[in-house]
């Protein structure tokens, strides 16, 4: 499918997980990508990986937290090329209550998945206005929407996210640019992987296997089906499609009753 030639699309977090896979899916669909990172070497990784298949791709090193630095950067990218999609995937997360939140830890959560989010938002609606078109998918989370054990500064995060994407979507739908979210439940990325072996190194399969089994699919999800969800609604097949948030959970918010 070729449902998104002669578009350019920003993304953040490109590097690894849902970002990457995402990079590499609309680029698949015919997209030129734009990849934002704060790791450039494997932001570097996921272009040549593009690059591999025929695609176009760049990569740039950007701290999403800094408003100046998204500013400029954006600012010299639209200048070159109009942007027409802007995928909010960068992201950190937190474990732990709000006794086990610090304030260090909540406002780091703050920086990146809050601010960062309205830097690169902040930065583009202007040029899509002139435009009057442009496509916004932010990712939020179940922690979004559902109680969640352990994950304070987390959802608190997300939650916004999800707000920023209503209101987002309320104020400028006559300007003809969409925003939607989509909201994962657990998915496997290099992040699981990680915690997994930091945390319970003697038990990590089981601890994989309990998580795993949270969800009523029985397993977590593939980076590559958060992607197949995003290009779609990027795509023109979702023109009548803004303001939603789309759980792809495993049917862990509706289903875990």
């Amino acid at each position: 499918m070729e449902r998104l030639k002669n578009k350019t699309a920003l993304v953040t977090g490109g590097a690894s997980g849902i970002g990457r896979s995402t990079c590499l899916r609309l680029a698949a669909e015919g997209a030129e990508l734009r990849i934002v990172d704060i790791n450039e070497r494997d932001a570097q990784q996921t272009v040549a990986a593009i690059q591999a298949n025929g695609g176009k791709a760049s990569a740039h090193s950007c701290d999403i937290s800094n408003t100046t630095e998204v500013a400029n950067l954006l600012q010299a990218l639209v200048s070159k090329q109009p942007i027409d999609i802007l995928i909010n995937s960068a992201g950190i997360a937190h474990i732990g209550n709000i006794e086990q939140c610090a304030e260090d830890d909540l406002d780091r959560l703050y920086q990146v998945n809050v601010k960062g989010t309205y830097n690169t938002m902040a930065a583009l609606i202007p040029a899509m206005k002139a435009r009057q078109r442009g496509t916004i998918v932010n990712l939020a989370s179940v922690a979004s929407s559902v109680g969640i054990a352990d994950r304070f500064a987390y959802s608190m995060s997300k939650g916004a996210v999800l707000t920023m994407t209503y209101s987002v979507a309320k104020d400028y739908i006559g300007d003809g640019i969409r925003c939607n979210c989509i909201a994962p439940g657990r998915v496997h990325t290099p992040f699981v992987d990680q915690f997994l072996a930091k945390n319970y190194p003697d038990n990590t399969a089981e601890i994989f296997e309990k998580l795993s089994k949270s969800q009523p699919l029985g397993r977590m999800g593939q980076p590559e089906e958060m992607a197949a969800l995003i290009a779609y609604l990027c795509s023109d097949e979702a023109a009548f499609i803004s303001g939603c948030n789309f759980p792809i959970d495993g049917g862990f918010v509706t289903l875990n009753n």
